[in-house]
């Protein structure tokens, strides 16, 4: 692979942090060097890190995971400084800063929020900064989180147009049945989601399965991926080398352009509309925009703008799209033709409740 890239490199928690939870330095400093190795070559890196929380329960003496919101969000304060002390010294011995950025899903789900986290890696990396990325554990619910940073990394390379994901875990990469590493996957199939099975760990929340999820979306982003063994002796640098290590997921053609990569992959729908089969079928198969006389259900609490999800009489969600009105205006529409909103509304708004311009199509 040519050094001149921007890869995002997610580190998972087992590879920093020891046996006692505690933050392995060591560990923590070979990353940090093969990252500035890979910067002196011409590389652009972007770090996703975990840690915090793994961090913080050491330094508060917690023996397991706590299952409260409070103390997790205390281990998240405390660790995630104690993170970026180490980074910073660490890169500044090589000459490099670092920049901190913390997010939710609520970043994501904003379109000019997530325009933002664009522009500031971009800014980031054209000064020379490594920018070092957590999920905001301090303030994050489940409401508001990405869910892992397996996903959050996912997220950022598709935001900042990255060549490369490298997710480094404690594991050799992705196993088969026997327990073999499968070295290269073609497309993320069912079959192969099915290998990542459901596990999890005490220190972070993600396991195969998440990894799995992000391949797929990053490789459907035009974007290739690596799951390796973040405790493999230079491992970065074997993968930029173009070393059999791990196991590489081959990039795809991207499906979508950029702002429907975003409705489909990076905000989460804020509730869901039913249409009729003939709205399906003119979505499906025809290009077609929503209108309001295909609906026939609207679930849960949104305004325009938001992106919400589309499903059939059976419930399924197949397509996404930003909704062009709130939830309770259409409410009292659906069903009905353009021309009498503005008696029922007092309003007359656009004509399309999803635009196809604004509207992608999951499966």
């Amino acid at each position: 692979m040519s050094h001149n890239k921007r890869i995002v490199v997610k580190i998972g928690t087992k590879v920093i942090t020891s046996g006692d939870r505690a933050l392995d330095k060591d560990s923590i400093g070979q990353i940090a060097r093969q990252i500035a190795d890979m910067q002196d070559k011409g590389a652009k890196v972007i770090l996703v890190t975990s840690g915090a929380i793994g961090a913080g329960m050491w330094l508060l003496h917690m023996k397991k995971r706590p299952s409260d919101l409070g103390s997790l969000q205390a281990a998240a304060s405390i660790g995630q400084s104690r993170l970026m002390h180490l980074y910073g010294e660490y890169f500044k011995a090589r000459g490099y800063l670092v920049g901190q950025i913390l997010l939710t899903q609520e970043d994501f789900n904003d379109r000019k929020r997530y325009l933002n986290i664009k522009h500031t890696i971009s800014a980031l990396l054209a000064n020379g900064v490594i920018p070092v990325i957590n999920e905001n554990d301090t303030v994050a619910t489940d409401e508001i989180r990405c869910g892992d940073n397996d996903r959050l990394s996912s997220l950022v390379a598709d935001a900042c147009g990255a060549d490369l994901l490298v997710i480094l875990t404690d594991i050799d990469g992705l196993l088969d049945e026997r327990g073999n590493v499968v070295r290269e996957v073609g497309e993320v199939t069912p079959q192969i989601l099915k290998l990542g099975g459901k596990s999890r760990c005490d220190l972070g929340t993600g396991g195969m399965a998440t990894k799995l999820e992000s391949a797929r979306n990053v490789t459907h982003a035009g974007i290739g991926c690596v799951i390796a063994n973040g405790k493999e002796k230079d491992v970065l640098l074997r993968i930029m080398n173009g070393e059999e290590i791990g196991t590489t997921f081959l990039t795809g053609k991207a499906r979508f352009i950029a702002k429907k990569r975003w409705i489909a992959f990076s905000s989460r729908p804020k509730g869901m509309i039913i249409i009729d089969d003939g709205a399906a079928l003119a979505l499906k198969k025809k290009n077609k925009s929503l209108l309001a006389s295909g609906i026939a259900g609207v679930d849960g609490n949104f305004i325009a703008g938001d992106v919400i999800g589309i499903a059939g009489k059976d419930g399924k969600e197949f397509a996404r799209g930003v909704a062009n009105y709130a939830s309770d205006d259409l409410a009292k529409i659906k069903g009905i033709k353009t021309s009498g909103f503005k008696n029922i509304l007092g309003y007359k708004g656009p004509d399309e409740v999803v635009h196809k311009d604004n509207l992608v199509i999951l499966r």
